[in-house]
C-alpha cells in the first residue's frame, strides 16, 4: 500500500519557475483558496481567481497585487461546465498559459443523512466533485499546451476517513480522490507523463467552513480540533506544485487518522466518530440554515476564529499519537494470532 506522503516523486513539476507561472485557483474567495493565492502571489506568481462572491475576489487580488504578483478575478460558479471552461480561456487570454491548476471550491451541509435535504446532498456533490471534475477537465489541454503541469485537488483527510454528520462532504472527497487516481492512470498510459495530479488531505483547518456550512443538527457549528491554520494547506499546495507527489497530508492529526483507519478501519471508524459526535457541535443552539451551499457569503477572509482550538493541538495531536501505537499494536497482536491458528 502507497503511504500518501511517498510516490509520485518523479512526477513533472510545473515547466517554470513560481514567479513566472500562472495558477488558476478555485474557491479563492477566503479560507484555504484566499491563503493559497497569497502564497502563490508572495512568489511572484500570476494568479486566476475564481468563485461565486466577485467582491471577496477583489479583495484578494489586491492583497495578491499587494504582495508582488499578478492577479486576474474571474467570478465563476464550479457547478457550470460552459463557466468553468471559460476561465480556462480568461486566463490562458490574460497570462498565456497555464501552468497550474487547484481545485480548491467546497461547501458542505452538515447534520444527519437522513435529515440533510435532497437538493442540499445534490448541490454539494455539484459543487466539490463535479467542480473539481470540471476544473480538471478544463485545465488539461492547457497544461499540456505549455508542456505540462500541476493539478492539485484539495480533498481533505476525510477523502480517506469519514465524520458523522458529514455525508456529502464525506461522499465527495472520498469521490475526488478516486477521480484524481483514476485521471493520473490515464495520463500515464497515454503518454502524457509531463502532467501531474495530486491530492491535498488536510486535517481541520481554521477558516470560515463550519460558519459557512448548511446546518441541520440544532446545534452550533466548531471544528473538531487540533485546528490547524490554512497557510499550512497553502505551503502544502506550493510544495506540491513545485514538486508533485501522489498525495501529501496536511497537518500531523491527518496523517495519524490516515495510519489508524489503514491500520484498523473499523477501531478507527468508531473512535473518530465518538470523537467527531462530541466535538463538531457547540453549546448554542441554532435553526436550519442552508448557509452559504446556494448563495455566496465569502468575506475574503482567510481564518475562521477559531484561533482558540488551536491551543489544543498538541495535547489532542499526541493523544491521536497514542491511539495510532495503540491501534498498530494491536493490529500486529492481532496478526501474529491469526497467524499462529493458521499453522
Amino acid at each position: 500500500m502507497t503511504h500518501p506522503d511517498r510516490g509520485y516523486r518523479r512526477r513533472m513539476p510545473l515547466t517554470r519557475n513560481l514567479d513566472d507561472a500562472t495558477v488558476v485557483i478555485t474557491g479563492a474567495s477566503s479560507g484555504i483558496g484566499a491563503a493559497t493565492a497569497y502564497a502563490l502571489a508572495r512568489r511572484g506568481a500570476d494568479v486566476v481567481l475564481a468563485a461565486r462572491s466577485e467582491e471577496a475576489l477583489e479583495r484578494v487580488a489586491e492583497h495578491c497585487r499587494e504582495l508582488g504578483g499578478r492577479a486576474l478575478v474571474v467570478p465563476t460558479d464550479v457547478t457550470d461546465p460552459a463557466a468553468v471552461e471559460r476561465l480556462a480561456a480568461r486566463a490562458a487570454a490574460e497570462f498565456d498559459r497555464i501552468d497550474g491548476w487547484v481545485n480548491n471550491a467546497a461547501v458542505s451541509a452538515v447534520g444527519l443523512f437522513d435529515e440533510i435535504p435532497v437538493a442540499e446532498f445534490r448541490r454539494v456533490v455539484a459543487v466539490n466533485l463535479l467542480g473539481t471534475a470540471y476544473g480538471t477537465k478544463a485545465a488539461l489541454p492547457w497544461l499540456a499546451a505549455a508542456g505540462g503541469g500541476v493539478v492539485v485537488n484539495n480533498a481533505s483527510v476525510l477523502a480517506e476517513v469519514a465524520m458523522p454528520y458529514q455525508s456529502a462532504y464525506n461522499a465527495t472527497k472520498h469521490g475526488i480522490r478516486g477521480l484524481a487516481d483514476t485521471v493520473r492512470q490515464e495520463l500515464r498510459v497515454t503518454g502524457r507523463g509531463n502532467i501531474s495530479i495530486c491530492t491535498v488531505l488536510p486535517a481541520t483547518i481554521d477558516t470560515p467552513f463550519f460558519r459557512h456550512a448548511a446546518n441541520h443538527s440544532g446545534h452550533e457549528l466548531t471544528p473538531p480540533p487540533p485546528v490547524y491554520p490554512p497557510e499550512m494547506v497553502a505551503e502544502t499546495i506550493v510544495r506540491l506544485l513545485r514538486r508533485p507527489r501522489r498525495e501529501a497530508y496536511a497537518g500531523g492529526a491527518a496523517r495519524l487518522l490516515g495510519l489508524q483507519w489503514r491500520l484498523a478501519p473499523a477501531l478507527a471508524e468508531r473512535a473518530l466518530g465518538w470523537y467527531a459526535h462530541r466535538t463538531q457541535f457547540g453549546p448554542g443552539v441554532r435553526l436550519d440554515s442552508t448557509g452559504n451551499v446556494f448563495r455566496a457569503d465569502a468575506e475574503a477572509e482567510r481564518s475562521g476564529g477559531w484561533h482558540g482550538r488551536r491551543r489544543q493541538l498538541v495535547r489532542v495531536t499526541a493523544a491521536f499519537g497514542l491511539a495510532a501505537a495503540g491501534t498498530a499494536v494491536g493490529t500486529l497482536a492481532a496478526m501474529n494470532r491469526r497467524s499462529r491458528l493458521d499453522r
